[in-house]
């Protein structure tokens, strides 16, 4: 059992940026993925960006360029550094870990509006 908390959201204008962070209670190094999600009002859950065990990240066509996933497996933390932000980013961001098995955080808004 592991328990993941998001932080780092908040309200910020057009073209600015944000860095999310996702505190793990656990070994997340255990995970073959982790990722980060994002579900806009009315919208279904998307995934934004993974990272998986040795490294190796995937992103949303959406976002490529843009936003970078990382994480410490020392302090098992996952982030997520959002730059160049756009109005349609707006959404609350969650953080999983592993994929059929999965954990997931409560979520974190970002919401980008001049």
């Amino acid at each position: 059992q592991v328990q993941l908390v998001e932080s780092g959201g908040g309200l910020v204008q057009p073209g600015g940026s944000l860095r999310l962070s996702c505190a793990a209670s656990g070994s997340i190094s255990r995970f073959n993925v982790l990722g980060w999600y994002r579900q806009a009002p009315g919208k279904e859950r998307e995934l934004v960006a993974i990272i998986t065990r040795v490294g190796t990240t995937d992103y949303a066509t959406s976002v490529k360029g843009r936003f970078s996933i990382s994480r410490d497996f020392a302090k098992n933390m996952l982030y997520l550094q959002l730059n160049n932000l756009k109005p349609e980013d707006t959404a609350v961001y969650y953080c999983k870990a592993g994929s059929i098995a999965a954990y997931w955080g409560q979520g974190t808004q970002v919401t980008v509006t001049s």
